[in-house]
C-alpha cells in the first residue's frame, strides 16, 4: 500500500466516522427538531477548537448478533475544545448511533476526558441524547454509568460539572446529570425520568405522557431537578456558554473578571421608591437586582422553580457574584421547603467555586402549615442555615424589608458569617410582626384603643434597623440608590477574605 493510499485509507475513515449512523439518521433526528452530536458540540464551543479523542472506538460486545454492526465513534463523540478562549472537556451522545445507548466502549470514553478533565483543572459539560444503556451488553454497560457516577461525584466540588439534556435521559442515565451542578433542559425534545410511562402504568396504572411525566417544563418547575430551559438546541448551546462565563474552570481559581463599562458608582433614584411604604404589599426583587448589577445583565438559575426565592448569576464591577433573594412577589417571599433547597444547593455550588454571595433579604418567615411540617420544612430550612454558615466566600447582605424570627438567622445573617450586613431604612429586623407580636406580649388584655398603641410602639422598636445596627448585627444602614456602590466596596473589601473550618471528613448536612 502506497503512502497516498494509506492517506486516502484515513480520510475515508474519517468520513465515515464523522457520519456516525448515516444520512438517514442523521436527517430523522433533524425531522425530531434536534441537532446531531457534532453540530452540538460546534455550537458550543470556538470556532476551529474541538480536538476529538477516539474517533475510531467501536464496541467489544458480541451477544445478539450486535458484532456484525460496528460504527466508529460508538454513540458518543468526546474531546476537548475553549470556550471563550479557556479549556473545556465536552462528550455528547450521537443518538443517530445504536440510539445513544452507552456501551462499555463508549462508557470508556466519556471516562477518559473525565479523567484527564480533573487532572488538567477543567470543567466538563455533557450532552446527553440517549436511549439508555446497552441492552446487548447488560451489565458491562451497567457498570460504564457507574465508573461515570463515581467520577461525577468525585469531581464534585473540584470542577464545574454542567449537563445539558437534549433528547431522552432515562433510567440509570439520569444520575449522571443529577450529581452535576447544573441541568440543561430543551423544550418540546428532551425528557428524564427514572421509570418510563409504560412501566408506570403497569405498575400504578397511572397514564401519563412522556412530557407531563419528564418533560423540560415539568423538571423545571414541579420538581426542581433541571435548572434551565430551552427553545431549542441552539439556544441551550448559547445558554452554555453564557452560564460558564461566571464560573471557575476549578475550585483553586477565582471566576472570570470581565471588563466592566457600567459605572461602579452609579446611582438610581427609582431604588428609593422601589420598596413600597405599606410593609404588606408585593413588589418584585429583581427590580432591585437588575438595576444594581452590572449592565442589567442576570443569569436567572431555575427561575420557574420555588418563585418565592430568586438565585442567579450576576456581576459587580466584573467580578461575577451568585445572588440569592428572597421573592416578595411571590408567596410574600415566605421559606418553604422548595426555596430552601434549591437556595442551600446554590449557595453550595457558589462556596466551592469561590463565587460570593450577594443576598437580599425581604423574609416573613417560614411558611406555616401541616403540608411544610410534615415534608420536613425543619430539616429543609436547616440545609439553607448549614449552606449559609459552612461558605467561607465573601458574603455581603441586605435587608431590604422584612426579616423575622428564624428566617432572619438563616438568611446569612451577621450571626452565620456575613462578612458585610446592610439594611435599607424600610428595613425591619424583629421575632415576629407587630400585631402577632403584642397579642403574645399582652395575651389580649388592652383595649381597642390601647393595643393600637402597644402595635405603634413595637413598630418603632423593632420595624426599623435602628435596634440591629445598635447591637453592631446591621454594619450600615444605606439609602437604597447607594445599594450598587455600597456591594461593589464590600467585595472589594472581602476579595482577600481567608477563612478556614476545624479539619474534617466533611460535615453531615441534614439532607
Amino acid at each position: 500500500m502506497s503512502l497516498e493510499d494509506k492517506f486516502k485509507a484515513f480520510e475515508e475513515k474519517n468520513k465515515i466516522a464523522e457520519l456516525g449512523g448515516g444520512v438517514e439518521r442523521i436527517e430523522r433526528q433533524h425531522n425530531a427538531g434536534r441537532k446531531t452530536a457534532r453540530e452540538r458540540i460546534n455550537d458550543l464551543l470556538d470556532p476551529e477548537t474541538f480536538v476529538e479523542v477516539d474517533k475510531f472506538v467501536t464496541h467489544r460486545a458480541h451477544d445478539f448478533g450486535i458484532d456484525k454492526n460496528k460504527i466508529m465513534g460508538d454513540g458518543v463523540v468526546a474531546g476537548y475544545g475553549k470556550i471563550d478562549g479557556r479549556l473545556v472537556y465536552v462528550f455528547a451522545q450521537d443518538f443517530t448511533v445504536f440510539g445513544g445507548t452507552l456501551s462499555r466502549a463508549n462508557a470508556d470514553k466519556i471516562i477518559k476526558i473525565m479523567d484527564m478533565a480533573i487532572k488538567m483543572g477543567a470543567p466538563v459539560i455533557g450532552l446527553n441524547d440517549s436511549g439508555g444503556a446497552r441492552i446487548q451488553e447488560g451489565v458491562e454497560s451497567l457498570a460504564g454509568y457507574a465508573d461515570i457516577f463515581y467520577r461525577n461525584t468525585t469531581s464534585s466540588g473540584v470542577i464545574p460539572q454542567i449537563s445539558a439534556v437534549l433528547g431522552p435521559c432515562a433510567g440509570g442515565a439520569v444520575y449522571s446529570p443529577a450529581i452535576t451542578d447544573f441541568i440543561l433542559m430543551v423544550k418540546k425534545t428532551s425528557y428524564m425520568f427514572v421509570t418510563g410511562p409504560d412501566v408506570i402504568k403497569t405498575v400504578t396504572h397511572e397514564e401519563v405522557t412522556k412530557e407531563d411525566l419528564g418533560g423540560a417544563m415539568t423538571h423545571n418547575s414541579k420538581s426542581g431537578v433541571a435548572h434551565f430551559i430551552a427553545e431549542d438546541d441552539e439556544q441551550a448551546m448559547m445558554m452554555l456558554r453564557e452560564l460558564f462565563s461566571f464560573l471557575p474552570s476549578n475550585n483553586l481559581e477565582d471566576p472570570p473578571i470581565k471588563a466592566c463599562t457600567d459605572d461602579p458608582h452609579r446611582e438610581d433614584e427609582k431604588l428609593q421608591t422601589v420598596v413600597p411604604d405599606d410593609p404588606n404589599k408585593p413588589y418584585d426583587i429583581k427590580d432591585i437586582i437588575l438595576t444594581v448589577i452590572d449592565e442589567g445583565n442576570f443569569l436567572e438559575v431555575a427561575p420557574y422553580y420555588a418563585q418565592n426565592m430568586v438565585i442567579g448569576f450576576a456581576r459587580f464591577a466584573g467580578r461575577p457574584v451568585g445572588i440569592v433573594a428572597n421573592q416578595p412577589a411571590n408567596l410574600a417571599g415566605v421559606l418553604d421547603i422548595n426555596s430552601s433547597t434549591k437556595a442551600a444547593r446554590f449557595v453550595r455550588f457558589c462556596d466551592a467555586f469561590n463565587i460570593p454571595l450577594v443576598t437580599f433579604v425581604d423574609v416573613p418567615g417560614f411558611l406555616p402549615g401541616t403540608t411544610q411540617e410534615y415534608g420536613g420544612i425543619i430539616k429543609h430550612g436547616a440545609k439553607l442555615l448549614y449552606a449559609f454558615a459552612e461558605a467561607t466566600v465573601p458574603k455581603i447582605t441586605i435587608i431590604t424589608r422584612k426579616a423575622y424570627g428564624g428566617a432572619y438567622d438563616v438568611m446569612s445573617s451577621k450571626h452565620i458569617g456575613a462578612d458585610v450586613n446592610y439594611a435599607y431604612p424600610t428595613s425591619e429586623i424583629a421575632v415576629m410582626g407587630p400585631d402577632g407580636a403584642v397579642n403574645i406580649i399582652f395575651r389580649n388584655k388592652l383595649s381597642d384603643e390601647e393595643k393600637k398603641k402597644a402595635v405603634e410602639d413595637y413598630k418603632n422598636t423593632f420595624a426599623s434597623p435602628y435596634k440591629a445596627a445598635a447591637l453592631g448585627y446591621i454594619d450600615e444602614i444605606i439609602y437604597p440608590k447607594q445599594t450598587r456602590y455600597k456591594i461593589i466596596q464590600a467585595l472589594e473589601m472581602t476579595q482577600n477574605k481567608a477563612l478556614s473550618h476545624p479539619p474534617k471528613k466533611h460535615g453531615n448536612i441534614p439532607l
